[in-house]
């Protein structure tokens, strides 16, 4: 009888047990499903409108009509969201990671990584939209130690220049996707990673007068 006693109980905790940890999977697993569900997937933009009026805009200012550059804001910045454009080829002929101005939160953190604010005020901290002319090559201080000086041509950028907003590298942003983690952010300038810097470098060192737009959709 104590024998049978023991087996009873036995069998008891482990039916218990059993369901306890099924129950906690279950939880575990419902948990994941909720995270992965509240992560913005990677939606595809078609920039073929962008494409055709960055064309027209370099033939009728002079511009080089051989590549062009694209920023989208409004892409995570989890994602490679620089594009590099080929005019003759009609395509991306490449892609990077980039980060925009930290706005009124912490420098260095990803606090706005999927709603970067937008200003081209002063003291902003902000990336400020519209179409560029990269100019001169410069020393940074970021780095690869090279920059480029960006020279605002629209309403939405006219202080470019005065606000010292350039492209450069940084060793803190990412050569490969990070989402669901963002880029950090700085103050304001269009930053990629030293590997990256490197080809974009040679890249506008053959190419005079590229067009950059950074667009917020």
């Amino acid at each position: 009888m104590i024998i049978k006693n023991y087996l009873l109980l036995f069998f008891v905790l482990g039916f218990s047990c059993n369901k306890e940890n099924k129950a906690t999977a279950v939880s575990e697993n419902k948990h994941k499903n909720e995270i992965v569900s509240e992560e913005k997937p990677r939606v595809e933009i078609n920039y073929s409108d962008y494409y055709k009026e960055a064309e027209q805009y370099c033939k009728k200012n002079n511009l080089n009509q051989s590549k062009f550059i694209l920023i989208d804001l409004s892409v995570h910045s989890g994602y490679k969201r620089f594009f590099i454009y080929d005019f003759k080829k009609k395509a991306i002929s490449k892609s990077y990671m980039v980060s925009h101005g930290c706005g009124d939160n912490q420098w260095g953190r990803t606090s706005s990584k999927a709603k970067p604010q937008i200003s081209n005020e002063f003291d902003s901290h902000c990336s400020s939209v519209g179409k560029y002319v990269v100019s001169n090559r410069g020393v940074s201080q970021w780095g690869i130690k090279v920059n480029y000086v960006l020279q605002g041509k629209d309403k939405t950028n006219s202080n470019a220049r005065s606000r010292a907003i350039v492209l450069h590298s940084w060793d803190a942003i990412s050569d490969n996707e990070v989402y669901p983690e963002g880029t950090p952010e700085g103050w304001g300038c269009p930053a990629v990673s030293n590997e990256s810097m490197k080809e974009i470098d040679e890249l506008l060192k053959t190419n005079k007068k590229v067009l950059m737009w950074i667009i917020k959709s």
